[in-house]
């Protein structure tokens, strides 16, 4: 999981074109794919107008294309398959600073699968989930990647790292709402996280300290040392 805030915007700012907003809403309000002509009569413009902001919403991840035949013959004479929009698969979400909800909801969901299948105590089973979260998103990115640094991955998950001597203190919080509500769940959770995405990508040679501050998260990444 990445937080690409700057392709979700572009796709989530082309919506401000009142037209293109319009074939959107239309699109994804159907029960299945819909035709450009089909679109451009729903929205009252022209065919070709439809069809230019129809790929833009395809190029932009909001919609996707499939081509089938309309009238259900095959062979010669048949016709050549219509091209059809719906709703892309890709889920947007978009904030300022970068909020993962989804993943903390995630590992909250996968920690009580464990203390239910493992019998474990609840809190143990959550830290565990946790770790494992972190352990798989540093591996992932060690594979795709190659050699690349923790600060690069945490940036990724939105907590906008910043290098302090040796310290590396994560600026934002990507479960803040939550955190100020349920601080030392979720920051035991933060914790044992962003450990876990160092452990990795193989780094034994730093540790995730819980030293919250104001305005920040409330990990700071120390040597180990």
């Amino acid at each position: 999981m990445s937080v690409d805030i700057e392709q979700q915007a572009a796709g989530i700012g082309s919506l401000a074109e009142p037209v293109r907003r319009a074939l959107y809403e239309y699109v994804v309000a159907q029960p299945e794919p819909v035709g450009r002509e089909e679109a451009a009569t729903a929205v009252d413009v022209p065919a070709h107008k439809a069809n230019f902001h129809l790929d833009r919403l395809v190029e932009e991840g909001l919609l996707e294309v499939e081509f089938r035949r309309l009238t259900g013959k095959t062979g010669p004479g048949a016709g050549r398959p219509a091209k059809l929009y719906r709703r892309s698969t890709k889920e947007w979400s978009v904030s300022l600073p970068p909020r993962r909800y989804d993943l903390v909801s995630h590992i909250l969901a996968a920690g009580v699968q464990r203390a239910t299948r493992d019998q474990s105590p609840l809190e143990v089973a959550l830290r565990d989930a946790a770790t494992a979260e972190g352990v798989s998103v540093g591996s992932e990115a060690g594979r795709a990647v190659g050699d690349v640094e923790l600060a690069d991955v945490l940036a990724n998950q939105g907590y906008e790292p910043r290098a302090e001597s040796d310290v590396l203190v994560l600026a934002n919080c990507p479960f803040d709402s939550l955190a100020r509500d349920h601080t030392d769940l979720v920051c035991g959770l933060n914790r044992s996280f962003v450990q876990g995405v160092a452990e990795g990508l193989g780094r034994q040679d730093v540790r995730a300290c819980l030293e919250p501050e104001p305005g920040q998260c409330c990990v700071k990444v120390r040597p180990s040392g």
